[in-house]
């Protein structure tokens, strides 16, 4: 049997408030593990580009959905303003931009941008994070609603955390080289609900929680400089912490109902950890580690079919068993990677800093790429966000440019 369906991916690694058939909404889609369904493209080309758009400024944010309407961000070139554009999906006419002053320093890494936090909506606002610039919220037609400062953010590599909207809350990590915190705040006021000190010194960190459900209750799990941690959605409550195996957490981490797998940003182990424990885990709850291959990691790891996949930002792709973590297969795909992988359709889809994506299909004995989708662009454009799959179609973007990508 050829094709792999998502029902193969255990129904419970999903949050029981979302699916994958729910809107494309926050970073890497409703579960914020990038799972798609049964309805996402498989092979694309230039031809198959419905419509592309260059935006004002330029940023990493992905592209997520409301109905009809897209959402991004992008900042000038100074970081001086932010935006927030609002896109016609069908059209990529723009429907409404917003901007946000920035007046405080801010340092930003050559591979990190002024807008790289994905914005969340919940179908009746949109929520926008920039950093030492706050955190802002709009209806979908553009009005603003309010505001919060939620630091200086200092460090040399700016922020990329996205925002996550569950239950009338947003979730933001605060990471920074000074004092960190992971928030809940009302979407409805602004005012925060409760945050939660964390340990990030001496670099900060660049992670986005992913909520899960374990016996029945909910935690949010958020990488880190130092390892994993899991947290009380109520209040924010530390429950369990797994000690990395070396620093700069930046993946999210992907939760396949059972285990939860990390890597760290650094070169180091992906190791995995059975959520249910308390306190420090590390030497309780680790249920294997293995090797890495191919130097740093930025794209996240992925689960399908029983199989974990990781991609370095080298091209190195590991196959792994999700059970022990024996390594089955190590290859390599063309380019630099530094966007995080989509699960669709039982594949692993993804894409490197040329707009080249790799469709995977899940084999135990070597690496079989079904599809090889390139849109030829310009050779000026990075592609570093991850890919959104809404409606039957493909959206991605470089820094500048929005692409719609459509079956013929």
């Amino acid at each position: 049997m050829k094709t792999f369906l998502l029902g193969f991916i255990p129904l419970v690694a999903l949050p029981f408030f979302a699916c994958a058939d729910a809107e494309w909404n926050s970073f890497r889609g409703p579960t914020g593990m990038g799972i798609g369904n049964k309805h996402t493209l498989l092979q694309w080309n230039a031809d198959s580009i419905k419509w592309k758009k260059e935006i004002t400024g330029s940023g990493q944010s992905s592209v997520i959905q409301s109905g009809g309407k897209l959402f991004l961000t992008s900042a000038d070139q100074e970081g001086g303003l932010r935006f927030v554009h609002c896109l016609d999906k069908d059209t990529g006419d723009l429907l409404w931009k917003r901007e946000v002053k920035n007046t405080r320093e801010e340092a930003v890494h050559r591979m990190n941008t002024w807008a790289t936090p994905t914005p969340a909506t919940d179908g009746n606002r949109v929520v926008a994070f920039f950093g030492p610039a706050g955190l802002h919220c709009f209806d979908l037609e553009g009005k603003k609603l309010w505001e919060v400062d939620l630091g200086n953010f200092p460090g040399s590599w700016g922020v990329a955390a996205s925002p996550v909207i569950i239950d009338g809350v947003v979730l933001q990590n605060c990471d920074s080289t000074g004092p960190s915190r992971l928030v809940s705040i009302d979407l409805e006021s602004g005012k925060i609900v409760w945050e939660t000190k964390r340990e990030t010194k001496p670099r900060g960190g660049w992670s986005t929680p992913i909520v899960i459900s374990v016996q029945g209750k909910r935690q949010i799990v958020l990488n880190g400089e130092f390892g994993a941690r899991g947290y009380s959605f109520a209040d924010g409550k530390e429950l369990w912490f797994c000690k990395s195996f070396n620093g700069r957490g930046s993946p999210v981490p992907f939760y396949d109902g059972k285990l939860v797998f990390v890597v760290n940003g650094k070169p180091g182990d992906l190791y995995a950890i059975d959520p249910t424990g308390r306190g420090d885990v590390t030497k309780t709850h680790m249920k294997w580690h293995a090797k890495r291959n191919g130097g740093r990691d930025l794209p996240s790891p992925a689960s399908a079919n029983g199989l974990v996949f990781v991609t370095s930002m080298s091209g190195i792709i590991t196959c792994y068993d999700a059970k022990d973590g024996k390594t089955l297969w190590v290859d390599r795909l063309k380019g630099a990677f530094s966007g995080s992988p989509l699960v669709s359709n039982g594949r692993y889809y993804i894409q490197n800093e040329s707009g080249q994506t790799y469709v995977v299909e899940p084999n135990r004995k070597k690496l079989k790429v079904t599809c090889k989708n390139s849109l030829f662009p310009e050779d000026n454009e990075i592609f570093r966000a991850t890919l959104s799959p809404i409606s039957g179609m493909i959206f991605t973007r470089s820094q500048s440019t929005i692409y719609c990508i459509a079956k013929k």
